[in-house]
């Protein structure tokens, strides 16, 4: 790993750790800096703020996951693997899903599926829907699959994510792929 990735994921293990057990709102630059023993100087040099740090560790750690789910085959595997690592880095997630507005994980979630379902749809629909019934349609199912996940992880991750996965592919497959046979 080269010298700046490796910086950027000890600001990130240090945020992480902070988050155990205060919130998001309550962790200064200062704090996350001191607690791995690097300057803030070094924290700007690759950040722009703690959200923007937050953002990357999204980006990061959810990437392996997300290459499953433009599969539709497979979505539901991908969805399943980033359920239970969000559940084994409980405390972070939900304290990262209490923190609201931009970078948030509700939103960087929301922005990620609304790009794949739009994708998706292109693809099954052979190009045959127009850009804005796309949006519309890619908009209700990333929200409602946004929605579930933050009653799943706000209620505290006790259903098993397997088991919920199912009942969300039951309710999607169903319906969208009915949906999208209207333009066929």
């Amino acid at each position: 790993m080269a010298d700046s990735a490796l910086t950027k994921q000890r600001l990130a293990d240090a945020l992480k750790e902070l988050m155990q057990t205060r919130s998001l709102a309550r962790i200064s630059v200062g704090d996350i800096t001191a607690h791995c023993g690097i300057n803030r100087q070094t924290f700007y040099y690759h950040f722009k703020d703690k959200y923007d740090l937050v953002g990357w560790i999204y980006s990061t750690e959810t990437l392996p996951f997300m290459g499953s789910f433009s599969d539709r085959a497979h979505w539901t595997d991908g969805l399943r693997d980033l359920c239970l690592y969000v559940q084994q880095n409980k405390k972070f997630y939900v304290n990262a899903l209490n923190t609201p507005g931009q970078n948030s994980f509700e939103e960087y979630l929301t922005q990620f599926l609304q790009s794949l379902i739009s994708s998706l749809i292109e693809t099954e629909s052979g190009g045959r829907i127009a850009r804005e019934d796309r949006a519309f349609i890619a908009d209700f199912y990333a929200f409602a699959f946004v929605g579930l996940v933050m009653k799943w992880a706000r209620g505290g991750m006790k259903e098993d994510p397997a088991y919920y996965v199912g009942r969300i592919r039951e309710l999607i497959n169903g319906s969208l792929l009915r949906e999208l046979e209207k333009y066929k």
